[in-house]
């Protein structure tokens, strides 16, 4: 039986750092009120780089840490929902732009849950014995389509992108991973398409931006957080105490609070960074997980459970021995 692990990680967020302050003379906002309901201090956003640009440079240093040859890479998957292009697929682009072999490569669009969703794929494909190494990216430039009028969205939203090369394992380390959605017919989180076209002519439109209802999107992922954490260690019978750490998607630390206390979990052992990076979408589990075991926050044999939620309505989690 083929198992899978992580052979290694990287993440890159670009250089502007844009601070409550700075968000204080943008819109009617201040940072005292941003804090409060969002634990963010500060966030980064990409003034000349593009989704590409950041997924190569932490895909760079994935492969450095993993010491792999990079020829030896058989799958790429992006999980994105800013890219470039509507196509071809940032996950095209950097498997050209990293001089990959030809081989598969494309992107997956499941928001901040995005990550969690290209992890299932890579890990399946590889346990399936057609592929033996797999770099997964998440990463996104939401500043692209955040509407700085709007206090409600524009102050969460922010630009990252996270890397993790992983591959085959005589343990399995990659111990269970699950993905799940619920079309949100209703609207909570979305942005609007191209309109349709009658008699051939384009209608105007505005420039749509991300549109949120978020004391639904906060109900729904308090739910569904905890829930998916129980579920993977039921499934691989595994406590709650064994976790060194749980890394969730950094959508709002009030999110994370009280998931830690439905699940009677430490607080001090719910990873956080969203005070430095604010929401990044699929940028944000990898990125956070990067930075975990670059701080010693996370060791070689810990066990760590990780768990995203987002548009779609998706929702997912991973249960992971390093």
């Amino acid at each position: 039986m083929i198992h899978t692990k992580i052979l290694g990680t990287g993440s890159y967020v670009p250089k502007r750092v844009v601070t409550n302050k700075d968000m204080e003379k943008i819109v009617e906002t201040s940072d005292a009120w941003i804090q409060s309901r969002t634990g963010i201090k500060s966030r980064h956003m990409t003034v000349d780089e593009n989704t590409s640009d950041l997924s190569l440079k932490a895909a760079e240093r994935a492969i450095k840490d993993a010491n792999i040859d990079r020829k030896d890479i058989d799958l790429v998957i992006v999980a994105t929902i800013t890219g470039d292009y509507p196509f071809p697929a940032v996950a095209q682009l950097i498997q050209r732009k990293l001089g990959l072999n030809e081989i598969t490569a494309f992107d997956v669009n499941a928001a901040c849950s995005g990550f969690i969703y290209a992890l299932n794929i890579a890990d399946k494909m590889i346990r399936s014995g057609a592929y033996k190494k797999a770099l997964i990216v998440g990463a996104d430039i939401l500043s692209k389509y955040t509407d700085f009028t709007d206090r409600n969205t524009c102050v969460l939203f922010a630009d990252a992108a996270g890397a993790m090369i992983i591959g085959e394992s005589d343990t399995e380390k990659i111990k269970k991973v699950v993905t799940y959605a619920k079309g949100d017919l209703e609207g909570f989180l979305s942005m609007d398409g191209y309109p349709l076209k009658d008699n051939f002519k384009t209608p105007e439109q505005v420039r749509p931006f991300v549109k949120m209802q978020g004391s639904d999107v906060f109900k729904f992922a308090t739910t569904v957080f905890p829930k998916v954490i129980k579920e993977l260690l039921d499934l691989t019978q595994t406590s709650i105490d064994d976790l060194s750490l749980i890394v969730a998607h950094q959508a709002n630390s009030r999110i994370i609070d009280k998931a830690a206390r439905t699940l009677a979990f430490p607080t001090e052992k719910m990873y956080l960074n969203i005070d430095r990076y604010g929401n990044t979408s699929a940028a944000s589990v990898p990125l956070a997980i990067d930075e975990a075991i670059k701080s010693g926050a996370l060791k070689k044999g810990d066990i760590f459970a990780t768990a995203a939620f987002g548009a779609g309505l998706t929702w997912g989690g991973a249960l992971i021995e390093l």
